[in-house]
């Protein structure tokens, strides 16, 4: 067996060196079981923050519907499949009038770069405002309009066409959760970008956003920020995108989608991630109107959108989440989490804010709660000894911690997940161990 040093110097070899790898040690995995994974030597990891496989990894039904496929057909739409419309349908069934025209790709970059270009055919514009720290993706353009990106290690800073406005934080930002208006006043600072932008005799595409910023920390929008961003735009002509990679299909518990719980009907929704549990598949759903700008007479085609095997397994993943009620779980399960959670605040002073719903949680870690210092190597350090201990998490922004299991870990697993994080805190002298 190919010891773990070795498939490291391979790696590094072949392998671009901007690829980046989890943990000092990596770990070698060879297997995946619903919200566990295995190494090489056997041992177990409860995964605390792999959203991708959304209803589990390696899930029996989603494994044998690709497998059904796999043996009877895998082509292309250029051709007629009955799961191609079925899916579709399926699909735009979940979210609410108007949004009922669907395009398949092979994932959530790809769908975001097709949403700009909807945007773009239907506005005749180029001008887009983004949020800071945002990602949506790894294509070119996606970078353009991804701050996280361009204003980081090797960026090129801001394209001029690029807008950007604060995100809406109201932990660390300038309007905290205690303000009743810090939706409506965050929301100002997109008024005020379009007021530039006039001024410049310039005019928004659009304005696209995370329903929840997940590599600025985990950010939970406040209530009304949509509305009244969404309001600003349109009546300046633009278009709204909700980026829904990482929130959709029930991974919030109270809605199946991420904007819902800002009372929004976007005008495109970019899906990726938690729709195939793991194979590759993006989805934009938009208007009828916005799609018949964009059948302007150039061909739309995606190699792999929409294939019968992404098909079968996107069927799959919704008939799971529907026959297990996982969205009902991951609202039982994250706020048994939250709570346990939050229960550490008062134990640990590295704590400086826990925020979340459903199984969408961010914990913000700080050196002084007053300053807010952030808490950057503490962070790294907590990963490592939660690692130790054989539970998965991952960073999220400089100082956050992320916790986005899989849907179908359990109560007593998410309380596995928070006995773990407290030995970690106390690992590193910055909590109180139980007796």
């Amino acid at each position: 067996m190919t010891s773990t040093d070795e498939m490291l110097s391979a790696r590094r070899r072949v392998i671009g060196r901007n690829v980046s790898i989890g943990y000092r040690r990596p770990v070698h995995l060879v297997r995946g079981a619903m919200q566990y994974l295995f190494d090489q030597d056997g041992r177990r990891y409860l995964d605390g923050y792999n959203n991708v496989p959304h209803v589990g990894h390696c899930h029996p039904r989603v494994v044998d519907a690709a497998e059904r496929q796999m043996r009877a057909l895998n082509t292309n739409t250029r051709y007629l499949h009955e799961s191609l419309a079925r899916y579709a349908a399926r699909l735009t069934a979940t979210l609410p009038e108007p949004l009922r025209v669907c395009y398949l790709v092979s994932s959530g970059s790809e769908a975001n770069e097709l949403a700009l270009r909807l945007a773009r055919a239907h506005t005749r514009r180029r001008d887009l405002i983004v949020l800071d720290a945002a990602y949506h993706g790894n294509t070119t353009t996606l970078i353009d309009i991804s701050p996280y990106k361009f204003n980081g290690p090797g960026g090129a800073g801001r394209p001029s066409w690029v807008h950007v406005v604060p995100v809406p934080d109201v932990y660390r930002g300038t309007h905290k959760k205690y303000d009743p208006q810090a939706g409506a006043k965050y929301a100002a600072a997109v008024a005020r970008s379009l007021d530039e932008m006039r001024a410049d005799g310039a005019a928004p595409c659009g304005f696209i956003a995370e329903s929840c910023p997940s590599v600025a920390g985990q950010i939970m929008l406040p209530p009304g920020y949509l509305a009244a961003v969404y309001g600003h735009v349109r009546e300046a002509g633009g278009v709204c995108i909700a980026d829904e990679v990482q929130t959709a299909c029930g991974r919030l518990g109270t809605h199946f989608y991420g904007f819902e719980q800002q009372d929004v009907v976007p005008d495109i929704v970019v899906l990726g991630k938690p729709i195939g549990n793991g194979h590759p598949i993006g989805a934009v759903v938009t208007t009828a109107e916005i799609a018949a700008s964009f059948d302007n007479g150039m061909e739309f085609f995606s190699t792999f959108g929409g294939n019968t095997v992404s098909c079968a397994i996107g069927l799959a993943v919704l008939d799971v989440l529907e026959d297990e009620r996982l969205q009902a779980h991951a609202q039982r399960v994250g706020a048994h989490l939250l709570a346990r959670l939050r229960s550490l605040t008062d134990q640990s002073p590295l704590i400086g804010d826990v925020r979340g719903r459903g199984l969408m949680i961010g914990v913000e870690l700080v050196r002084d709660r007053q300053t807010k210092e952030r808490a950057t190597t503490e962070r790294d350090r907590v990963v490592s000894e939660m690692f130790k201990r054989g539970v998965l998490i991952l960073g999220a922004g400089p100082n956050a911690l992320r916790f986005a299991p899989p849907l179908v870990i359990t109560k007593p697993q998410a309380d596995i997940v928070t006995d773990v994080f407290e030995q970690a805190l106390g690992a590193i002298g910055q909590g109180q161990l139980r007796t």
